[in-house]
């Protein structure tokens, strides 16, 4: 193979590697990998990129920015084995559209304020993309993003077109009316209609935390580890006094989740880690 082995290596030898691999003498796994293949590989790097950082660990975080580029340099080098674009491609299609959507930085335009600069940037965007409506700008959001990521980044696009609650009180008063929709759809027992509510609901629980300020997906991903924690607490309750959860009545698990609450809380006022899973 014709691939140097070396003490230390820069971005040339990355990709003299990366060809190297999907070479007939490369690795059978990676010649054999499409786009499609590995698609979901791309979206659990990135994950776990964004695990390091909220781990805070440059270490972690080195490693797993450099699973997400393997995932990039794959993708280009599947296009350039069809004569479509490379790496040194794409490079330069993100220096020209850094230069053109920054106007306040290379151009006449200005920006005293991070609003200001997300202004021109989306202006730039809106130009350069042929967007003649604001209808395209939702249209445009992609459907592979998660739900309720998708739902909010929808509502924020069309709030920007005056289509939004006046205030965060219409945003709330929706919540108790969906939820009583969606009893009624139980009571109907059409499985489709459940759904829709279902869904009617979240979307407006995420309207409720752009008006609270909150990032939906965050808060959700929170709350989900908080669970956690208070179930690994009250599990340990409950073998501690000989309770099993599979069989113990409503009332005695009610009992286990409260003191894992108070429990929870107290080691989070005591400087613990509340999203700690073990």
């Amino acid at each position: 193979m014709d691939f140097e082995i070396k003490d230390s290596y820069n971005v040339d030898d990355l990709l003299r590697l990366i060809t190297a691999l999907r070479s007939p003498d490369g690795c059978p796994w990676d010649r054999e990998q499409t786009h499609s293949s590995i698609k979901k590989n791309f979206i659990e790097e990135t994950y776990e990129a964004v695990e390091a950082i909220n781990k805070n660990d440059p270490a972690m975080l080195r490693e797993e920015l450099g699973d997400v580029l393997l995932q990039i340099l794959l993708h280009c080098e599947m296009e350039r084995e069809k004569g479509s674009f490379d790496f040194a491609a794409v490079v330069d299609e993100l220096c020209k559209k850094l230069v053109v959507r920054h106007p306040h930085v290379f151009g006449e335009a200005s920006a005293q304020s991070c609003e200001q600069a997300l202004q021109n940037w989306d202006d730039v965007k809106r130009r350069t993309k042929g967007v003649k409506n604001h209808g395209d700008t939702l249209t445009a959001v992609p459907l592979e993003l998660p739900a309720l990521m998708r739902a909010q980044k929808v509502q924020k696009r069309a709030s920007s077109a005056g289509f939004d609650w006046k205030s965060a009180d219409g945003a709330f008063k929706k919540l108790p009316e969906e939820i009583d929709e969606l009893k009624i759809a139980l009571s109907s027992g059409d499985p489709s209609e459940i759904e829709d509510e279902l869904g009617d609901l979240l979307f407006s629980c995420v309207n409720a935390a752009r008006f609270c300020g909150c990032d939906a997906e965050e808060a959700l991903t929170a709350s989900t580890n908080k669970f956690i924690a208070r179930f690994l607490i009250a599990e340990q309750l409950a073998a501690q006094r000989g309770i099993d959860m599979s069989v113990a009545p409503e009332e005695e698990l009610d009992e286990l989740w409260n003191e894992a609450k108070i429990k929870y809380a107290e080691k989070a006022e005591n400087g613990g880690n509340s999203n700690e899973q073990n």
